[in-house]
């Protein structure tokens, strides 16, 4: 079980955040500090797997305990949770594993959870991703791609809750993700294998689905995708 400590100057946004923790069954013990100070103290006591840390605070911030949580010999997690994504790159620049926006979620939080397990059962750090969403800078996971789509020299990347427009060619992201599950379907299309839920071989051409969106697949690609997709147990029915 994974013991935390929840740091926000808000008292109730501490309990509300302690309280959605609780009723999750792979957290232990769920410690709370109100401040910097508090938060470094409970630190320093050590047993502690994870940290959700907001980060604008008088006199200490989340930034600085960040900072100082990396510096340490045996760091435990660090989860950032904030009301706005000004602070978006520097979290990752510090190594969060994750960073929630306010009011959290309770599926985003469980999602969270998972991804401070995965790491503690020696999985690796999650591949980070820049981009730029109305002069707001924001990192998100490669892993949470759905699928990509070619819009001329950009690539919009799709996930579960919105989409983002990088300056990437696709087929430049077709080399780089390949050993990360992503397939070509379509000249238009790169899809993240582990989001594909059928696939079909409907009379205007065969579809993939991911996340709930019919994709399609090229003549030219099909033997590739049908291969990889058996390979996962998933194959195609009319």
């Amino acid at each position: 079980m994974i013991n935390v400590l929840v740091v926000d100057d808000e008292l109730p946004a501490v309990e509300e955040l302690a309280f959605l923790l609780g009723r999750d069954e792979r957290i232990g013990k769920v410690l709370r500090a109100t401040s910097g100070a508090e938060a470094m103290t409970a630190l320093s006591a050590g047993n502690i797997d994870a940290v959700f840390l907001d980060i604008h605070m008088p006199a200490v911030s989340g930034l600085d305990i960040a900072g100082a949580i990396a510096r340490s010999s045996n760091p435990p997690a660090v989860v950032f949770v904030t009301a706005d994504e000004e602070h978006a790159l520097a979290a990752f620049e510090l190594a969060a594993v994750d960073y929630l926006l306010k009011p959290v979620r309770a599926e985003r939080l469980a999602r969270s959870v998972g991804r401070i397990c995965e790491l503690r059962d020696g999985g690796a750090a999650p591949e980070m991703i820049t981009v730029d969403q109305g002069g707001t800078t924001r990192m998100i996971r490669r892993d949470d791609v759905t699928y990509v789509q070619a819009q001329g020299d950009y690539a919009r990347l799709h996930t579960a809750d919105a989409s983002y427009l990088i300056r990437v060619p696709l087929a430049d992201l077709e080399q780089q993700w390949a050993d990360a599950g992503f397939i070509r379907t379509h000249r238009s299309y790169l899809v993240a294998l582990k989001h594909v839920s059928s696939m079909k071989l409907a009379a205007d051409g065969p579809r993939v689905t991911v996340a709930g969106a019919g994709l399609p697949i090229s003549r030219r690609h099909l033997p590739t995708v049908r291969e990889k997709l058996e390979a996962t147990r998933i194959r195609p029915h009319a």
